[in-house]
């Protein structure tokens, strides 16, 4: 009885279920896509109330006790949006991170986390609960000016502490989107993907994880103004060790200082277009022990001056300035997501506490922003 488009999207994931689990979720969903307010599962049960067959518990076991793979979940929600959404050509990403606030003492991955939106340079608020490093998909729709920042794939991070507690070896958010990104990439080889992340994912490991699949993957992100570059090594000539750089060359503030600044209009956050000033620069990213990754950066001034001066760079060298700008800026949709996330779909309403429910509820309620979106996307346009 489900609408074709839904029927096309749902009849997708049936695999990654047995039928039975793969009915209850479907009823699940549905109800979801429904329900105001908060979306614990009991809440989902009274919008469906006696459309629901079977007991009550059988609907809770679905994020417990049942065998699925949220993975294999997200890879059949990635194949659809590629299918039915997403354009041919280079796919556009953004990476980030949120808190979402968990209550209970026994709770599964809880930590003590900075809350960014709280915080101030002067003034740090933290939040108990769970920390998602969060890889979504950038989309244009028809009916928005902006795109649309989808979630594809989530990871919770685990503090140091629980990791040392728990003898796992600790990763660390940038680390964790970089598994994120290599699993995009084994799962869809003949495609390829443009990353922004904020200054918190602005690492040399990253960066240089980029630089290795040159055709598949660039990397955009926040630079430093005091980055060491490095020209390449000169060619070895078979004796003694062989360099791994070769001179210095001036840091990304040394040659803002003496450069010429280029005048730009560049897509702005929100939407909008902006004025700015700008200076460019490439040069071999070095960090000791890791090697070096060439980088092309951008100086950026806003000429209207709400704007702090701050330095972007890729790993495409063949970028424009006005293209890494607005690839960085671009990833402020993801913002936007979480905030609708917290306001629509219930993403701190949950109150399970077991470690597959932490490690399923919340990534499917990512999952859930997603299907509205590509949902309402398939509908027929209205008559004029």
């Amino acid at each position: 009885r489900l609408p074709k488009t839904a029927r096309s999207l749902f009849e997708t994931f049936r695999p990654a279920f047995t039928a039975p689990t793969y009915h209850r979720f479907v009823f699940l969903l549905c109800a979801a896509l429904l329900t105001v307010g908060n979306h614990t599962v009991l809440n989902l049960l009274r919008t469906l109330e006696a459309l629901a067959p079977g007991h009550p518990s059988s609907y809770h076991r679905v994020f417990s006790p049942r065998r699925w793979s949220s993975g294999r979940l997200a890879r059949r929600l990635l194949t659809w949006l590629f299918q039915h959404v997403l354009p041919p050509g280079p796919i556009a990403l953004a990476g980030d991170d949120t808190v979402d606030e968990h209550r209970g003492k026994k709770v599964y991955g809880k930590g003590r986390h900075r809350d960014p939106v709280r915080s101030t340079h002067s003034y740090t608020a933290f939040r108990w609960g769970h920390k998602w490093v969060v890889l979504a998909v950038l989309v244009r729709f028809p009916f928005s000016r902006r795109r649309w920042a989808l979630p594809v794939l989530v990871a919770l991070y685990r503090s140091e502490e629980d990791n040392r507690r728990r003898q796992r070896r600790h990763k660390t958010p940038p680390q964790l989107l970089g598994q994120l990104l290599s699993v995009l990439l084994r799962w869809f080889p003949e495609r390829q993907f443009v990353c922004a992340a904020d200054g918190n994912y602005a690492t040399h490991d990253l960066a240089r994880r980029a630089a290795r699949r040159p055709q598949r993957l660039t990397y955009v992100s926040h630079f430093y103004a005091d980055a060491s570059l490095y020209a390449p090594p000169p060619p070895y000539r078979g004796r003694g060790r062989p360099r791994v750089r070769g001179a210095k060359r001036p840091t990304p503030a040394q040659e803002v200082a003496r450069g010429q600044r280029q005048r730009l209009r560049v897509a702005w956050y929100g939407g909008g277009h902006r004025e700015v000033e700008v200076v460019r620069g490439t040069g071999q990213w070095y960090k000791s022990g890791a090697g070096l990754v060439p980088v092309l950066w951008v100086w950026v001034h806003d000429c209207t001056g709400t704007h702090r001066d701050e330095y972007f760079f890729t790993t495409d060298q063949s970028m424009t300035a006005a293209a890494v700008i607005e690839t960085y800026t671009g990833r402020w949709n993801i913002e936007t997501t979480f905030e609708e996330l917290r306001a629509y779909v219930g993403l701190e309403t949950t109150r399970g506490w077991t470690e597959n429910t932490v490690l399923r509820v919340a990534p499917c309620l990512f999952g859930l922003y997603t299907v509205v979106a590509a949902l309402y996307s398939q509908l027929p346009a209205p008559p004029r």
